[in-house]
């Protein structure tokens, strides 16, 4: 058993390690670092608090600890990068349903019913709301896991007066919530019911609203709401780590969203509200022209004869682990004196940073990774652009037709440059469910096929 005051000091140093953790993952070079700072930190949080005066039953806490930290690796060893999305968000669902439990069993502890006047109604208060961030949290992640595995349709689900069902629910709530302060005893448990009840409907309707393309902002939405529950469980449980650490987590999930967002040109508000504002109101542009297609040979050909290279990833290149034959090929130029590139776009993939990840796993150089604000101007001096498993992110749809549920969307204009090349399995369209005009362009090229045997074949004819 440690004392209060070590415990503190313990919380103190765990919530600096957390800060720099933070600080560390904002870019590539340190990001390692940063996790490692967030592993200490969260050992010494869970020693500390398990340690902590008042703490019964360690033997029961550490077969839990033992049995989640099992199965934690078994999935983390399991899931794919690209499940990676959807094991976030289902972890975030877990996050929401603590803060739901958490909240049930402060109501119900004996100490909460001995508190009297206005500390009593500060506390009912605090279950309340995490009760109810807490649910809408669960639901809503659920569904997001839903939709990024495909089990669940990525276009959004909108019916009529969507946002005003959702508005008179939070009144009811606001109206139960009174009703819950009020009761005497645990009378309150009817009130806490329903409201659980109103919160998860809301967290199904948020994302089901929201469409494939904004997806990536979900994942960060709740990714900060998960830290707003469990912020509020810290105010149940009087656990000042645990305010501090979701606050941490909520403050940053927003300002993440805040910033995918604008990259994105959606409204912040918009994405919380379950997609508020107009969206298409008539039909697609036509897609005029004709589909090209190069063999392996006629691509390497082209890349031989480029000076300049711009790569842009997608989700495909995730899915065929292409990254690695990638990197062979970028070595393979930049020893021919030839200029490589990538162009990342702020949502490629299915989380933010996707890309990044996937490249940094291949070893490829951080200071040839650039972000699309970074070189979208220069791609009109390109020779060659090979677009590998990317769709709604070149998308010349988010430019010119009004109609287009992506309109708006920043993209990378690899139309721009002299020459492009798509590798793609199919003809399908991407995560938005729309048609892409620059399969369709003079100078697009498709290369149809599995990403990494492409790149593979494409490697063995430079090295002929």
């Amino acid at each position: 058993m440690i004392s209060s005051q070590i415990q503190l000091a313990s919380y103190l140093f765990a919530s600096i390690l957390f800060i720099l953790s933070l600080g560390g993952l904002s870019s590539q070079e340190s990001a390692k670092r940063g996790v490692l700072y967030g592993i200490v930190g969260m050992g010494i949080a869970i020693l500390s608090t398990v340690l902590g005066e008042g703490v019964s039953g360690h033997i029961y806490i550490i077969i839990a600890i033992a049995i989640a930290s099992v199965i934690g690796i078994m999935l983390a060893r399991k899931v794919e990068m690209t499940s990676m999305p959807q094991l976030v968000a289902i972890l975030h669902s877990f996050v929401g349903l603590a803060a739901v439990l958490v909240g049930f069993g402060s109501y119900l502890d004996p100490k909460t019913q001995a508190l009297t006047g206005t500390p009593h109604t500060i506390h009912l208060v605090e279950v309340f709301l995490g009760v109810f961030i807490g649910a809408i949290t669960f639901t809503g992640s659920i569904i997001a896991w839903g939709k990024l595995e495909g089990k669940i349709r990525s276009k959004p689900l909108i019916y009529p007066g969507r946002h005003l069902v959702n508005i008179a629910l939070v009144i009811i709530s606001i109206i139960l919530c009174v009703f819950f302060v009020q009761a005497h005893g645990t009378g309150g448990m009817i009130y806490l019911y329903i409201m659980t009840a109103i919160a998860s409907f809301i967290g199904v309707m948020l994302v089901m609203a929201i469409g494939g393309a904004d997806m990536p902002v979900v994942v960060s939405m709740l990714n900060s709401y998960s830290g707003w529950a469990a912020a509020a469980a810290g105010f149940m449980l009087g656990n000042d780590l645990l305010i501090v650490t979701g606050a941490l987590v909520g403050s940053s999930g927003a300002i993440l969203s805040i910033i995918m967002c604008e990259a994105m040109n959606r409204s912040f508000w918009s994405v919380i509200f379950g997609g508020f504002g107009a969206g298409p109101t008539g039909p697609a542009m036509e897609v005029s022209g004709e589909v090209t297609a190069m063999d392996h040979a006629e691509v390497a050909e082209l890349v031989k004869n480029a000076q300049s290279i711009v790569i842009v990833p997608g989700y495909g290149m995730a899915v065929a682990k292409a990254q690695f034959p990638v990197h062979e090929m970028v070595e393979r130029l930049k020893k021919e004196g030839k200029e490589v590139q990538f162009g990342i776009h702020p949502v490629a993939g299915r989380l933010p940073g996707h890309m990044n990840v996937l490249l940094a796993e291949a070893n490829v150089p951080y200071d040839i990774v650039m972000e699309m604000d970074e070189i979208n101007d220069d791609l009109s001096d390109v020779d060659l652009v090979l677009v590998i498993g990317a769709n709604d992110i070149v998308n010349p749809g988010a430019q010119d037709d009004p109609n287009s549920p992506i309109y708006g969307m920043p993209v990378l204009e690899v139309w721009n440059a002299k020459d492009v090349i798509v590798m793609k399995r199919s003809m399908a369209t991407g995560y938005a469910g729309v048609q892409n005009p620059l399969f369709f362009k003079e100078n697009t090229n498709m290369l149809y096929g599995d990403a990494k045997d492409s790149v593979a074949k494409i490697n063995g004819h430079l090295t002929e």
